[in-house]
């Protein structure tokens, strides 16, 4: 009898033994749609996909792609093919403002696709993507993907004011120092001042709030490390950038990595005569001769920003950068002027001086 009974529940088993079958698909395109956004790299997006038909049929559903986090579209440079580019625009069409921001600046920069790049930049932007407004917002600086006639330095600052509002730090940064400098707006250094402070205590506040989280992560350890959560001197950026709190450099964003990876690793080739921004953390390339403003004491650095320079600066800037007998035979400026001790950059072509 006992025997009759366990054979009769062996065989609902065998019946039904794959209960994932049995999900309503709603469920599990909600749970792969969070699984997309915290993804924290194209892999564990890809294994969803090579688990089984089902899997793979719901992670392609618009809703998961709309929801893919900027970890999951981190593509390397390296790996770039037909396939990624294809991967994108279905998330582009599935209303991923992501996506359309990390194509937008592959084509602009990379695919020199200048139309097409700035367009999908402009759509994120209209979503209130801020890191699409800044990014917008250094290309009028610079008039990038023209020539310098093209630059709009009211459009530039107009577009870090938007980013800034939504809590883009380095838009926050950018505009606090057009502020100082009255580069693209009316002078006004106390407010310009105002804004570098927020733009530092949002820096802080980002920063803490990892570290907290990095430690909670760990709290089942025994022993912590804690060589791991000092921040000794040149450890981390000491920045908070202009007023000379080390904290851990921010996490570069993946498309920057990308941009970086794509011209150092000889994958994209710049034309004669152009340079990437000397910032690490920036990856923007010149799209013409002298697009970029260099350090008028050392003459051997260039920036596509003020923020990319004043976080450079802090970061290793500051002990390499000296004056060189050339700029000093030209008369150029020698000093560590300019605001909070960072030099001065000078317009190649045009040769005006900007107090950074």
């Amino acid at each position: 009898m006992l025997q009759r009974k366990k054979q009769r529940i062996s065989r609902k088993f065998t019946d039904k033994s794959d209960l994932f079958d049995g999900l309503p698909e709603d469920l599990v395109i909600s749970i792969l749609s969070k699984l997309a956004y915290s993804a924290s790299s194209p892999s564990d997006f890809i294994n969803i996909l090579v688990t089984c038909k089902r899997l793979n049929r719901l992670a392609l559903h618009p809703l998961v792609l709309s929801k893919a986090g900027s970890k999951a579209l981190a593509v390397k440079a390296g790996n770039w093919c037909d396939s990624a580019h294809h991967f994108l625009k279905h998330c582009i069409n599935a209303g991923n403002v992501e996506a359309c921001y990390t194509l937008g600046m592959i084509q602009f920069y990379c695919l020199q696709n200048r139309g097409s790049g700035a367009s999908l930049l402009a759509k994120a932007a209209i979503k209130s993507h801020a890191p699409a407004l800044y990014s917008l917002g250094v290309i009028q600086f610079n008039g990038s993907g023209g020539s310098k006639n093209d630059k709009d330095l009211r459009a530039g600052v107009a577009l870090c004011a938007r980013a800034a509002f939504l809590g883009h730090v380095d838009a926050l940064r950018e505009l606090g120092h057009c502020l100082q400098d009255g580069y693209g707006v009316r002078q006004h250094i106390a407010e310009g001042r105002r804004l570098l402070i927020q733009a530092n205590a949002r820096e802080l506040a980002s920063s803490l709030n990892a570290l907290v989280k990095r430690k909670a992560q760990q709290q089942h350890q025994r022993r912590l490390n804690y060589q791991h959560y000092s921040f000794k001197a040149g450890s981390g950026c000491p920045l908070l950038s202009d007023f000379g709190c080390n904290v851990p450099a921010p996490e570069v964003h993946p498309v920057n990595v990308f941009l970086k990876e794509w011209f150092e690793s000889g994958r994209g080739a710049l034309g004669q005569g152009l340079r990437l921004c000397s910032h690490k953390g920036c990856g923007r390339p010149e799209t013409r001769a002298h697009e970029f403003r260099r350090c008028s004491v050392c003459g051997t650095v260039n920036y596509c920003s003020r923020g990319c320079q004043a976080l450079d600066w802090k970061l290793r800037h500051k002990a390499e950068c000296g004056p060189i007998e050339r700029w000093l035979e030209e008369g150029g400026n020698g000093n560590d002027g300019g605001h909070g001790g960072v030099g001065e950059m000078e317009e190649v072509v045009e040769a005006e001086h900007f107090a950074i």
